[in-house]
This record gives structure tokens, sequence and C-alpha cells, in this order.
């Protein structure tokens, strides 16, 4: 291999191993509750996507998360299976599954939400306000459809074009 090719600065890299790194801080503040980050965000997504007491379908969660529905029925087993998330199929399209917390995910997912607070908060302070900002946003830049068209039709980003 170049070696050329390992003094590359890849985006990808440098962001996956800051994501992994952010993950294990967050995993450890609510590991007490037997939750990791990522259950705890499918939880908070599923709160959130769910109006009039009608959880999201299968879908809406996957686009919210960025994830394929592959992965986000993997990570839902042990949330189903310890009796936080219930999936049954939705009653205008039964080919689709809608999701819903159960009274113990209600539960569970106000425990956490005061724990993540705490480590975010820590985060915050570590970081510096100005940069947790900054990267918050450039994080939301980077997931949205707007780098993703950019992307694909090879452009930079222009920084008059708001959302």
């Amino acid at each position: 291999m170049p070696e050329a090719f390992f003094a590359l600065a890849c985006t990808n890299t440098a962001l996956r191993r800051a994501t992994r790194r952010l993950g294990q801080l967050y995993d450890d503040a609510i590991a007490p509750l037997g939750l990791k980050a990522t259950q705890f965000g499918l939880l908070a997504a599923i709160n959130s996507l769910t109006e009039d007491g009608k959880g999201p379908t299968l879908n809406e969660i996957a686009a919210r998360q960025l994830i394929q529905i592959s992965a986000l029925t993997h990570a839902l087993r042990p949330l189903v299976r310890d009796g936080l998330v219930e999936l049954h199929p939705d009653l205008e399209d039964r080919r689709s599954k809608r999701a819903s917390l159960t009274p113990a995910g209600r539960e569970r997912l106000q425990q956490a939400v005061s724990r993540w607070a705490a480590a975010n908060g820590r985060v915050e302070t570590t970081l510096g306000s100005g940069v947790a900002k900054n990267l918050r946003a450039l994080a939301d830049l980077i997931a949205s459809d707007r780098f993703l068209d950019a992307y694909r039709s090879g452009r930079a980003l222009d920084p008059q074009d708001e959302p």
C-alpha cells in the first residue's frame, strides 16, 4: 500500500474515532441502567416520534437515526426482550410495524435523561460551549440531505445556501 495513503487526512476515520470516544463516555453514564447510548437514542427517538399515542413506524425511526431497517431491528431486539419497547403492526398498513415505549420503557428513558444530561454537560464543559456548539452544527450539517446532495453532485456546499 502506498505510504501516501497512510498520510491521507481521513475525515471518516477521525469522526468514527471521535464518536467511539463520545459513545464510550455516554455508555458509561447510563450503564447502571442497563442501557447503551444507541439504545438510549432509540428510546428517545421512539418517544419524540410518537404522536397522539401512536408510535412511529420502523421506517420513520430508521430515517431519523440514519440507519438501515436491518440494523434497527437488530438494535431493537434487546429493548423488546427487556420489555422497554413493543412492536406491533400498523393498523393502516399491515406490512409496516410500529414501535412504542412500554411504561417500563418510558420510566427507563426518564431515568436515563438525567444521567445523559450530566454526561452531556461534562462534554460541553470539557470542550467549551463554543466548540461544542460548532461541533454539533457541523455534525448536523454532515447528517443533512443538503450535504448528501452536494457530495453526490461533486460540489462544495454554498455557505449562503442555508437549509
